[in-house]
This record gives C-alpha cells, structure tokens and sequence, in this order.
C-alpha cells in the first residue's frame, strides 16, 4: 500500500504568522514552493473552500484543503505556528498546527481518505505533543513521515 498522500520535506516548517490569512497564504507559499504549483490557483481554491466553512479542526489544529486540477495525487505541507493565531475553529481555540492538502480535482474518495489520515495523526494526543515540541523543521517532518511510511505499509 502507498501513502495516501505525498509529503515533501521541504514542505514542513514552522512560520510566523499572526492572523488566518496569513496562515492561507503561507501555506499556498509553501503549497507553491515545493510542488511547482500555481500559488494563484492554490490561494483561490483554499480561500473558496474556507469560505465555505472554517477548516479549523480543533485542539489547536487547523486542516485547509482543497481539490485542484493537474494534480497527479494528494499533495500536504505542515506549519507549526510560533504563536497561535485565531482560526475560527470548531471549539474557538486557536490553531499552532496548520496541516494543509491539497488533491486532484477528481480525488473524491482519496481526497477523502487523505483528510480521515491527517485527522486521525492530528487526534494522537502524543503526536500532538511531540509535534509541539519539536526542535526543527526537519524534526517535525521525521515524525509525520514515520507516521506516514507506517500507516503506509
């Protein structure tokens, strides 16, 4: 079995930003960056699917994701936050994990799937703490990446 999604290295890091849209727009930087993506498109497409409803998840987790076209397959980033930001989330706490996907347009049920896997990661009261705590960008993507690469095989 594969991962459910594609997580690249050099989309994991921690920013600092201080307000919800901030955080959209780092995270279509970092959507831009490390996977030559349009970062027009990838902003439109996440402020559309916001506007819809706050992706803000809870417990200090906000999930933004949308489906787009000329993705092969699900692509992810993750922000640690240096301070937590309002996200309009579902228990009004404010979010410090932003882990952002972003899925081909016609991925109804791998989108779907992709989403129910990082809820399930981000649920893990010790993956919550560990990725709280963790010392570096490359820190944190060796804990999601384990995460993925288990539940993978």
């Amino acid at each position: 079995m594969t991962a459910l999604f594609t997580l690249l290295p050099e989309a994991v890091r921690t920013a600092k930003v201080d307000s919800k849209s901030a955080v959209l727009e780092q995270v279509t930087l970092n959507f831009a960056s490390a996977y030559h993506l349009d970062a027009d498109t990838v902003r439109t497409r996440l402020h559309e699917r916001e506007a819809l409803g706050s992706t803000g998840f809870g417990r200090g987790v906000a999930i933004p994701h949308a489906r787009i076209a000329d993705l092969t397959r699900p692509v992810a980033v993750f922000l640690r936050l240096d301070t937590p930001v309002a996200f309009e989330a579902a228990d009004d706490m404010p979010v410090d994990l932003v882990f952002g996907l972003l899925s081909p347009e016609a991925a109804g049920v791998a989108h779907l799937h992709a989403l129910a896997a990082i809820s399930r990661l981000m649920r893990d009261d010790r993956m919550h703490e560990a990725l709280s705590q963790a010392p570096s960008d490359e820190a944190l993507y060796s804990l999601i990446s384990n995460v993925i690469d288990r539940d993978a095989a």
